[in-house]
């Protein structure tokens, strides 16, 4: 069952100590278009499925990514994205939007997100796992 918009972004804006709910949606937006680039298939439609709509919907209309990135560089590209962002910053909205989306996706569906992403990203959803 997909989380309602307005509880999605109570979370995010409490994880992020945002001030603001603009905040929480900018981050919301920049961290799920840059998701969704790197994930496929149903493992994506079922994660989508967990969101509300609009995040979605950003989450399976990514730009397409010309390669994986690795975490250090998904912080990297979040923080381009980000006006005004420094890779500090950017890794603190990634960690609001991503364990909030971690809390919605469930274990066994989280597990099957990190198995199409890199090496690291367990840490970015608040999720380390032994190595």
């Amino acid at each position: 069952m997909a989380m309602r918009q307005e509880a999605f972004l109570d979370h995010v804006q409490e994880r992020g100590e945002y001030r603001t709910r603009d905040e929480a949606e900018r981050a919301a937006r920049v961290v799920l278009a840059l998701l969704g680039a790197h994930l496929v298939g149903t493992v994506r439609a079922e994660l989508a499925a967990r969101l509300p709509e609009t995040y979605a919907l950003i989450l399976l209309n990514p730009l397409q990514a010309a390669e994986p990135l690795s975490a250090e560089r998904f912080v990297r590209a979040t923080t381009a994205w980000i006006e005004g962002a420094t890779e500090k910053t950017a890794l603190w909205d990634i960690g609001a939007v991503l364990s909030t989306v971690a809390a919605a996706a469930g274990d066994t569906l989280l597990h099957e997100v990190l198995l199409q992403l890199s090496p690291g990203y367990d840490l970015l959803f608040g999720h380390p796992h032994p190595t």
